[in-house]
C-alpha cells in the first residue's frame, strides 16, 4: 500500500493517525507520513509514543469498466 495512504493506530487507546489529515493541533501537517513525525511526538489522545502504533490494513477496491 501506497505510504501516502496508510493510517497508523494507537495499540493502547485506538486512536487513528491519518497521514491524509495529519495532526495540526500537535504541529503536524496534513499529509506527513508517520516515520516523518517527530520522535519527541505522542498520541494525542494517551501520551503512548510512536513505538506504540501500527498500521491500519485497509482493503480498497478496485472497479473497472470492461
Amino acid at each position: 500500500m501506497n505510504e501516502e495512504l496508510r493510517k497508523y493506530k494507537c495499540k493502547v487507546c485506538g486512536y487513528i493517525y491519518d497521514v491524509l489529515l495529519g495532526e495540526p493541533e500537535m504541529g503536524v501537517k496534513e499529509g506527513t507520513l508517520f516515520n516523518d513525525i517527530p520522535e519527541w511526538w505522542e498520541c494525542p489522545v494517551c501520551g503512548a509514543n510512536k513505538l506504540k502504533f501500527k498500521i491500519v490494513k485497509t482493503k480498497i477496491k478496485k472497479y473497472y469498466n470492461i
